[in-house]
């Protein structure tokens, strides 16, 4: 039986969604997809779609903290620097997603986003917390984390 420490994690690509497994104990090493060859985390959040939102927030063994928010919404804007520098502070352990609710319209229906910009801690496919309002980079990292440990 494997030890927890080389215990093997499915981890989405950021860039083309295909599963990569990657041993827990490497994961702060990076490392490249499988399949496009380009780095499983770069510091920054991914822009969630359609077509990616489930390889990331299902599929993947790390916790998926999404930003729902719009280009119209001034909070939002506001935010958007703090969730970016976030990345930089929770990747490896998290994966960091960005859904326009305007282009998206059925995922943030899906998800009952009411007012923006709301961010959701998935886990495993599942919501696990939930936050509406700007908040600055540490409230952000402090937020996810203790949410996260809460699970």
């Amino acid at each position: 039986m494997a030890s927890a420490a080389t215990e093997a994690l499915i981890i989405a690509c950021p860039n083309c969604a295909a599963s990569n497994r990657v041993p827990r104990d490497k994961l702060g090493a990076g490392g490249k997809c499988g399949k496009c060859h380009r780095a499983l985390f770069d510091g920054r959040p991914l822009t969630l779609t359609a077509a990616n939102f489930d390889a990331h927030a299902s599929r993947a063994d790390i916790p998926l903290l999404v930003d729902f928010w719009a280009g119209w919404c001034g909070p939002c804007r506001q935010m958007a620097p703090a969730f970016e520098a976030a990345a930089r502070e929770l990747e490896p352990g998290f994966r960091l997603g960005k859904l326009d609710t305007e282009s998206e319209q059925a995922i943030a229906g899906r998800f009952g986003i009411r007012s923006i910009p709301t961010m959701i801690l998935f886990r495993k496919g599942r919501e696990v917390a939930r936050q509406s309002g700007a908040m600055p980079l540490q409230a952000i990292v402090s937020w996810a984390r203790q949410s996260a440990a809460n699970q």
